[in-house]
């Protein structure tokens, strides 16, 4: 059953007219059977009586005229006030059914926004999941790590030790470090380093993490890479979220000869707004953050440089579509390395 007073209108301080409302009320009846009540009396009186002395004057008139009429005006003034309480009275009752409508309107947002809350949403359900994945990439890539000792004697072939004079031998064992006696990472194993494992299952991914965590000078980018990436994702900003505006080639070239500002604006291809706020205000509460980001952008502007000397235009736009590179489009936006 539907409440009659929840469609209708509300009017505050003014009585709405129409069929809902009376055109006289007993008050206002009684108000008027009294009025001539009244007036029948006094017309009696003044009939049945011997007609009074005329002598008396303006006083005397003024008198009768008082008896006549101001009892009628005390009925009248009656009858107003007793509309006007129940106009009031009226105007009560609307505005309690008001508040009641709004407290129930109210009461009904809270449960929508509590179910909303309850229900969670595909979008979260992804970034869980993406969560999940990332933790898992950050275990394995730990594992890797710091076992890449091990498997770096069990894994890479040593080539045979040129001959020697046996005095010189005993010399060339001790001095000669581990990251002259390996092959050279190749630009393609390097560019998929700086993109990380897609998951625990890219056996090709890791080899070339593997590779680029013995390479000394390659080393300081990824794991400077690692640090921002893991930072990010504790809030929920993901690099395979990120879809970048694609700098043309001559512009990262540009970038390693030093310039900086509005000539390399366009390396700064990340739009997401979001990313971007969440960065920044980390940047400025989190003393760590901010370190871990600035070392990054570092250790990037120096191996980019030394990249871009042997790298085709086809390497460096595979290069810039890493999770490496991404990371550094959004810093950059951020530290003002674009403005």
């Amino acid at each position: 059953m539907t409440d009659p007073t929840k469609d209708r209108p509300l009017l505050l301080g003014k009585t709405p007219a129409g069929p809902d409302r009376v055109a006289y009320t007993a008050t206002d009846i009684v108000a008027v059977m009294l009025s001539l009540l009244w007036l029948a009396a006094v017309i009696a009186y003044f009939t049945l009586t011997e007609p009074a002395d005329m002598t008396g004057g303006g006083e005397s008139l003024l008198l009768k005229l008082f008896v006549v009429f101001l009892p009628i005006a005390l009925i009248w003034v009656a009858a107003v006030t007793s509309r006007t309480i129940r106009a009031l009275r009226d105007e009560a009752q609307r505005l309690q059914v008001a508040v009641d409508a709004m407290r129930h309107s109210y009461v009904m947002q809270s449960q929508a926004a509590a179910a909303a809350v309850a229900a969670k949403p595909n979008v979260e359900r992804k970034l869980d999941e993406i969560a999940a994945s990332a933790k898992q990439t950050e275990t394995a890539l730990a594992t890797f790590t710091t076992s890449r000792r091990d498997t770096a004697a069990r894994s890479l072939p040593r080539p045979a030790p040129p001959p020697a004079a046996p005095a010189e031998q005993p010399g060339l064992a001790l001095g000669t470090p581990a990251e002259d006696m390996r092959q050279p990472m190749t630009v393609d194993e390097f560019i998929r380093a700086m993109n990380f494992p897609d998951n625990p299952e890219d056996k090709e991914g890791f080899r070339c993490l593997r590779l680029a965590l013995e390479d000394r000078e390659a080393a300081r980018l990824i794991r400077a890479a690692q640090d921002v990436l893991t930072l990010l994702a504790q809030d929920g900003i993901y690099m395979d979220d990120l879809r970048p505006d694609r700098a043309r080639p001559e512009i990262w070239r540009r970038f390693a000869g030093g310039e900086r500002g509005r000539p390399i604006a366009a390396l700064g291809g990340i739009r997401d707004r979001s990313s971007i706020a969440l960065t920044a205000g980390r940047m400025r509460t989190d003393p760590v953050f901010r370190d871990a980001a600035h070392h990054f952008l570092r250790q990037f502007d120096r191996s980019f440089q030394a990249f871009e000397k042997t790298a085709t235009d086809q390497d460096i736009a595979e290069m810039s579509d890493t999770r490496t590179a991404r990371a550094f489009m959004l810093f950059g936006r951020v530290a003002g390395v674009f403005d």
